[in-house]
């Protein structure tokens, strides 16, 4: 069958591990110093182990594979304990894999292993291990204070960590469904009510589109977050330098690139923070 799966660049790959320990299927080992897939029956091509590969050598592409085999992932999972299976439900969880997270209950089940208790925290976040500044996190809205009272502390509008585009996982929990923010670095600094205007009720990204390296690897999360995490919509915000207008051509790119389509939308701002131009496609 044809399905979406992992690709691994070997010329990339530097062997960090770094993958390893976010692909919660077991799908991934270093062997002769790279990482390979081992099998595609392990691999989902939900695309967890995207955002933590520093090389951008792991991408998502589309070609015939076998089914992925929930059962077979079980069975290793399993061998590992109750963390291992926990992480692996909870992955399920935050990518809406309903179908996959009852086929995994059953055979744990079947197999007489207790069914790890779900526990609600204050925000949610996704089995990590690794960088714990890479750890997804997902907030709850704070409080807003009256819009005609400009005194005090503006409560933050941010809804999710992390934000740089490298480390976010573009299946994330919080892109589904999303309207999404892609915002150059330098536009947070230059519009002093950023949360309030813009951020408010979006998703995030940012990016350098001048000293960011790898940004191949932005155009692949890009079409991800259109294609699996079906985004609502996308906008795009750039300085007016030229530099920064690389953005958009990767969001553009991006685009044309998805069999999914969405609103995509540009809004151009100026050193002083003023909104210059705006452009939808």
């Amino acid at each position: 069958m044809k399905r979406k799966i992992i690709n691994i660049d070997s010329q990339k790959c530097t062997g960090c591990k770094l993958c390893i320990p976010n692909c919660p299927e077991g799908a991934i080992q270093i062997i002769d110093g790279k990482a390979r897939l081992v099998s595609d029956l392990l691999c989902d091509g939900l695309g967890a182990c995207l955002g933590h590969c520093p090389e951008g050598a792991i991408t998502i592409e589309e070609r015939e594979a076998e089914s992925y085999n929930e059962a077979k992932v079980m069975e290793k999972i399993v061998e590992q304990g109750p963390n291992v299976i926990k992480a692996h439900l909870q992955h399920l969880k935050d990518h809406q894999q309903t179908k996959l997270l009852e086929e995994a209950i059953a055979y744990l089940k079947q197999k007489n292993i207790p069914v790890p208790e779900e526990k609600s925290p204050a925000h949610k976040h996704a089995g990590h291990a690794g960088c714990p500044g890479a750890r997804a996190m997902q907030f709850q809205p704070q409080p807003e204070k009256d819009k005609e009272d400009l005194s005090g502390k503006r409560p933050s509008q941010l809804r999710q960590w992390p934000i740089q585009l490298h480390l976010v996982s573009p299946v994330a929990p919080y892109y589904s469904d999303a309207d999404v923010l892609l915002v150059a670095d330098c536009v947070g600094y230059a519009i002093g009510d950023f949360h309030k205007e813009y951020l408010k009720g979006k998703s995030l990204a940012i990016a350098c589109p001048k000293l960011d390296e790898n940004q191949e690897i932005y155009k692949e999360k890009l079409v991800a977050m259109m294609e699996n995490a079906k985004i609502k919509s996308l906008t795009v915000m750039i300085m007016t330098v030229p530099c920064c207008h690389g953005l958009w051509y990767l969001a553009q790119q991006a685009l044309q690139k998805s069999q999914r389509k969405i609103p995509l939308k540009m809004i151009v701002v100026s050193l002083q923070g003023e909104i210059l131009r705006e452009q939808t496609l």
